[in-house]
């Protein structure tokens, strides 16, 4: 008989949000286990056995935010409009980061790795969708989309970044309706070859 469960994964859930959150508003200097097992009212043993280490709850928050920022991504269709599932893919990211937005900071932010062995973030699954979006509205091979993915992911983050961080005026449709007509304006330049 296999042992009883001694936490869940609604814990575990809270755990790795607690952590998102420390993370993305003091670094990981701000991240102990004692005080992330007080924050979501568990105790550090909690953490152990559901982590392993302060390191390991560290890469999983990581592997946490990226796995939602491609849960976003993946419910974009892909339709016969290249142009269109791009714009989608936009919208998406700014979806994802404005719904999480500690779990983006520490991905983007803060640059917390999901992992040692995880690759960089243009060989992230998440970033491959974007290039090879681009790669089909070129009409071009993925390697050739490269650098316009590049510049793409540099334009959204950064306008997204800027809406996260409280320097963009208006309120949450006034915001998207820049978000849309900036990368509208920018994004086919980044496509130019």
């Amino acid at each position: 008989m296999p042992r009883p469960r001694l936490h869940d994964d609604a814990l575990r859930t809270r755990l790795l949000e607690v952590t998102s959150e420390a993370l993305s508003t003091g670094g990981e200097p701000a991240v102990t286990v004692r005080g992330v097992a007080t924050s979501a009212g568990t105790s550090a043993s909690a953490v152990y056995a559901l982590f392993g280490s302060r390191e390991d709850l560290l890469a999983a928050v990581s592997a946490e935010g990226f796995r939602r920022f491609a849960a976003h991504l993946a419910a974009v269709p892909r339709t016969a409009d290249p142009v269109a599932d791009l714009r989608a893919l936009g919208a998406a990211y700014r979806h994802s980061a404005l719904a999480d937005p500690h779990f983006y900071r520490t991905m983007f932010d803060r640059a917390v790795r999901p992992g040692a062995d995880a690759p960089p973030a243009i060989e992230q699954p998440t970033f491959r969708v974007l290039r090879d979006a681009v790669a089909r509205m070129l009409d071009a091979a993925p390697a050739e989309a490269g650098p316009a993915a590049v510049g793409l992911w540099g334009l959204v983050h950064g306008l997204v970044s800027l809406e996260l961080a409280g320097l963009l005026p208006g309120d949450e449709a006034a915001r998207g309706a820049r978000y849309d007509a900036a990368t509208g304006a920018v994004g086919p330049a980044l496509l130019a070859r």
